[in-house]
């Protein structure tokens, strides 16, 4: 689906649709200027907008949130099993959201969609500088999830792999090194050191002004749906010459619907496994201040080990990126897996700087990994032309998993005074999708010979 038109948008007809929607009806194609008055492939302004998109996200992301953790015990009078909580409950419940959120990109386009979601989510951080009571920190978690760790960062990924086809492992690998070195390596140390100066209710705030004053004029200038809405082709690339159609070899690919994708084993194979590291991940940043403090490393060691994470994130992102167009999918996420096993059995036995940095490490290659995967895999896949819908099902089970970690982690260290046992066991859970996983098959239609 297109975008709503604007002043500079013109409508106008679609001769060249390419193969692979050749049997649905024509569609109108839109003219920008904006889009075809640049003097590069508009994909190149595409992967900036949202690269400033996923970082953007950041005061809604875990590592961000766990900066916040202690202040939330502390000045609210709550335990941490509360906290942890409340957190999984609004993760959960805005995940259930995703779809919806999915299917309003392939509807009315990225532009409209993350117009809103960054004004209501600036919103939310301003919010969360009044809580008062269990309650509305809990609505707060509910807004701040399900805006930005969920739905900033949905229609982000959308529109690189709208925009690139055969790079788009690569472009995604360029996003991700940026956002992984401006959002999770410097959100954590700057917001620390915001609290020390503003307080953390003041600093909520600011993130909040920060995100209406960034990325609600960015998404709403440069966001743009598919590139054959413009009349362009992915990646940049030109119409054949002599006959202008499009390079069939290139350009064709097989489009699935969100009701066929869903039924096939590989989704739930890939969903699970990249929720499982969602999981088990978000349990370990919520807690990371209080699992270094509990190897007597202090709280500003733990803001600090976020860089470490972000150094390597940066680093496998980028090989990764390039990786995923040339190797199967599943063997990277058995690698992410592997990880996330290593990590668990690591996190309650940190005994010093050097420890730290080498958990941070692999927390990083982890996390990489897995975003690598789940960016790329459902264009890959299933195709673009559904790919919102589909996505937003994905999401809903990736941000669902990303809620059931915090909880039982902090549960575990309020009844036993430790997380040794919790994250021991839960180190079995990546270990066995991992298996699985290496099972797995790229999905392909079953077409019938009459």
């Amino acid at each position: 689906m297109t975008e709503p038109t604007q002043a500079n948008d013109i409508i106008v007809p679609d001769e060249n649709r390419s193969a692979d929607v050749a049997a649905q009806p024509p569609q109108p194609m839109l003219r920008s200027r904006l889009v075809t008055g640049m003097p590069i492939y508009y994909g190149w302004i595409i992967l900036i907008a949202a690269t400033i998109g996923y970082i953007m996200t950041s005061p809604g992301q875990t590592y961000s949130v766990s900066i916040f953790i202690e202040h939330f015990i502390t000045d609210l009078g709550i335990s941490r099993s509360l906290v942890s909580t409340l957190y999984t409950i609004g993760t959960f419940t805005a995940g259930m959201m995703m779809p919806f959120v999915g299917r309003q990109v392939d509807q009315r386009g990225p532009k409209v969609v993350v117009g809103a979601i960054s004004a209501l989510f600036a919103l939310a951080c301003i919010y969360m500088g009044f809580v008062r009571n269990a309650v509305m920190l809990g609505f707060g978690f509910l807004m701040i999830r399900m805006l930005g760790q969920g739905s900033l960062s949905l229609v982000s990924g959308n529109v690189i792999n709208q925009w690139w086809v055969r790079r788009r492992g690569l472009m995604l690998g360029i996003a991700g090194v940026a956002a992984s070195l401006l959002g999770s390596g410097l959100f954590p140390s700057f917001i620390h050191s915001l609290i020390g100066r503003l307080g953390w209710r003041s600093s909520y705030q600011a993130l909040g002004l920060m995100v209406a004053v960034v990325m609600l004029p960015v998404g709403i200038l440069f966001y743009r749906s598919r590139p054959e809405d413009y009349g362009l082709l992915p990646d940049g690339a030109k119409q054949s010459e002599g006959d202008g159609r499009r390079d069939p070899a290139t350009f064709v690919e097989e489009n699935w619907g969100r009701s066929e994708a869903v039924r096939t084993s590989a989704f739930w194979i890939i969903s699970l496994g990249l929720a499982s590291i969602s999981m088990l991940g978000t349990g370990l940043q919520f807690h990371m201040v209080s699992i270094f403090e509990d190897g007597g490393l202090s709280a500003s060691l733990a803001a600090g080990a976020f860089m470490s994470i972000a150094i390597t994130n940066a680093l496998v992102r980028i090989v990764s990126g390039v990786l995923i167009d040339r190797v199967e999918v599943r063997y990277l996420l058995f690698v992410a897996l592997l990880g996330q096993t290593i990590g668990l059995l690591m996190a309650p036995r940190l005994q010093g700087a050097s420890t730290a940095w080498i958990y941070g490490v692999v927390l990083g290659t982890t996390s990489s990994l897995q975003a690598t995967v789940s960016t790329v895999v459902w264009a890959k896949y299933f195709g673009r032309q559904h790919l919102g819908s589909i996505t937003g099902v994905a999401s809903l089970i990736g941000v669902a998993g990303s809620a059931l970690g915090p909880m039982p982690m902090g549960i575990a260290r309020d009844v036993l005074g430790s997380y040794t046992l919790a994250l021991t066991v839960l180190a079995a859970l990546p270990l066995a999708l991992g298996i699985v996983v290496l099972t797995s098959r790229r999905p392909e239609r079953q077409h019938s010979t009459a």
